[in-house]
C-alpha cells in the first residue's frame, strides 16, 4: 500500500496483537484497518507505546489540510472529522471500511485526551447535554403535557362510555 500523504510505501507493523501500516521514514503517518485504533488509543494499552516514535524524514512535506484517498480502497476518499469531544485531533476515516488514518503526532495526542474508556463515554454524555440538553428537556417536558391530556380524555371515554356499553362487547347487545 503507498501512503496517502507522502506516497512512500507503507510497512506492516505489529504491536501486541494488531498490525498496522505505518509510513516508516516517510511522513510518519499510520493506517489503521477497522477496530484497530480501539486497540492502542487509550494510555493503559501498551501496545499502542510502540507506534508513537515512528521513524520519519524530515525533508519529507506533507499538506495536513488536502483531502487523502484510502490506502486500502484507492479510490475512497476518507472523511475528516474530529475523533473525540475534546475536538483535538481530526483524523481521516473512510466511509468504506471503516478503517483509520493518523497522521505523525495525532495518535501520542489520542492516547493523552482521556484515561479510559469510561472517562471518554463521560465526556461524550457530558457534551451531549451542554450542546442537546436543554432541548432535550423542552421536548421531554412537551411530551408529557402531551401524554397527559391523552390520558384525560381516556379517562373521559371511560366514563362516558364503558367497555360494557361498547357495542359488540357483551352478548346481549345489538351488534
Amino acid at each position: 500500500m503507498k501512503c496517502p500523504a507522502c506516497g512512500n510505501n507503507l510497512s506492516p507493523t505489529t504491536v501486541g496483537e494488531v498490525t498496522v501500516d505505518v509510513c516508516q521514514g516517510g511522513c510518519g503517518s499510520i493506517w489503521f484497518d477497522q477496530l484497530e485504533l480501539k486497540k492502542v488509543d487509550e494510555q493503559s494499552e501498551a501496545a499502542g507505546e510502540a507506534l508513537l516514535n515512528v521513524d520519519r524524514n524530515p525533508d519529507v512535506q506533507v499538506d495536513y489540510g488536502a483531502r487523502r484517498t484510502c490506502p486500502k480502497c484507492q479510490d475512497t476518499v476518507m472523511m475528516r472529522h474530529f475523533f473525540s469531544v475534546k475536538r483535538h485531533v481530526e483524523v481521516d476515516e473512510c466511509p468504506q471500511c471503516g478503517g483509520f488514518w493518523l497522521d505523525a503526532g495525532e495518535l501520542a495526542t489520542l492516547r493523552s485526551q482521556f484515561a479510559s474508556e469510561e472517562a471518554r463515554k463521560a465526556a461524550a454524555e457530558q457534551y451531549f447535554n451542554e450542546v442537546f440538553g436543554a432541548q432535550l428537556a423542552e421536548r421531554t417536558a412537551e411530551s408529557q403535557a402531551i401524554l397527559e391530556k391523552a390520558q384525560r380524555v381516556a379517562r373521559i371515554f371511560r366514563y362516558i362510555c364503558p367497555t360494557y356499553y361498547i357495542p359488540g362487547k357483551q352478548a346481549w347487545g345489538a351488534f
